[in-house]
């Protein structure tokens, strides 16, 4: 008896030493440093490569291009109008930014940054723009026209359309030939099939209103959706559109990341948080942080090699952006 006894208690002190251990490597994030960049008009994504050490941060007229081992500005994209979104064609050496004002997708040298070619898209307003590596294409949301420009990286052409049936926001590839973007307008998720060039699949969502950020956890195929006026994270079964969880969220959202090594979703919140999301299973989450930020930080990159969190956005008072303040907070782990 007192052997099964020992045995029970040193089970039961090796599963608390393992649930201590797995909560310590669970970072608390804090404010690591500010980058400084010149410019004082409004800002949408930022864009990270983290194999080359890149920020993409988009900023009304132009795309600053940082180097994060330094935390230096490389080059700059200018002359642009409106910047929303920037994607990365590495194979090709190529970026594309939408420029949302003029109804155009600015071409950009990886290495240069000069300009290649700017390309008149048949929608208005492009907005969010991805590259999916399984149609081997580019896709720019256009707000205003409810659709998606398919554009060939290849010869840098509009190659098609798709009409959504509302307002695109941010959209995410499953990198298995699907794509599943939010319409703010209609709450709910569409679920574009690249090779049919269509729609194939409308998620309604049963809790959240005015969805914005999207990400996905492809290896438990969980959708997280990220809803401004709800201020809630809902987490959906990709394959069927099922909710299978709700959070509570700051409000404001546009932004959201998974980090598949810590099991994080982090939502950008434009009140002037961050909400942290612990993944404990496809089925469990909670909320572990409330990282305070800076109001008008709505949009977020999240680096994989450093574990950092990147918000771009300024001081504003009385709803005017101060001059001279425009950045990028770099948040890291408080231990």
């Amino acid at each position: 008896m007192k052997r099964v006894k020992a045995k029970v208690l040193l089970v039961i002190a090796l599963l608390i030493a393992g649930t201590t251990e797995a909560q310590i490597d669970t970072p608390a994030y804090q404010l690591v440093k500010k980058i400084s960049l010149s410019g004082d008009g409004k800002w949408d994504y930022l864009k990270i490569d983290d194999e080359q050490k890149r920020l993409f941060v988009s900023h009304f007229d132009r795309v600053h291009v940082v180097d994060l081992n330094t935390g230096k500005q490389i080059g700059e994209i200018d002359s642009l109008n409106g910047v929303h979104g920037v994607a990365l064609v590495k194979a090709l050496e190529k970026g594309y930014i939408t420029n949302g004002t003029v109804n155009t997708v600015t071409v950009f040298d990886y290495n240069t940054f000069q300009v290649i070619k700017t390309i008149k898209v048949s929608g208005v307003k492009p907005d969010c723009v991805i590259f999916d590596k399984v149609s081997d294409k580019i896709y720019a949301f256009c707000g205003d026209s409810h659709s998606v420009s398919i554009i060939d990286p290849h010869t840098n052409t509009e190659t098609g359309t798709i009409e959504l049936g509302g307002k695109p926001e941010f959209a995410v590839p499953d990198d298995k030939g699907l794509i599943f973007n939010n319409l703010e307008d209609k709450n709910e998720v569409v679920v574009i099939d690249v090779k049919l060039a269509k729609i194939v699949r409308r998620y309604a969502l049963k809790t959240g209103v005015a969805p914005t950020g999207i990400t996905i956890d492809n290896s438990t195929g969980r959708l997280f959706v990220a809803c401004k006026e709800s201020r809630n994270l809902l987490v959906l079964d990709a394959a069927t559109g099922n909710q299978v969880d709700e959070l509570p969220i700051g409000g404001k959202v546009d932004g959201v990341v998974y980090e598949k090594e810590l099991k994080l979703i982090i939502t950008s919140n434009g009140e002037g948080n961050a909400s942290i999301i612990q993944q404990d299973g496809a089925d469990s989450y909670k909320v572990i942080q409330t990282l305070q930020t800076r109001p008008g930080m709505k949009t977020l990159a999240y680096s994989g090699n450093t574990h950092q969190i990147f918000l771009s956005g300024a001081e504003i008072k009385d709803g005017t952006i101060q001059q001279g303040t425009f950045g990028v907070a770099v948040y890291g782990s408080a231990r």
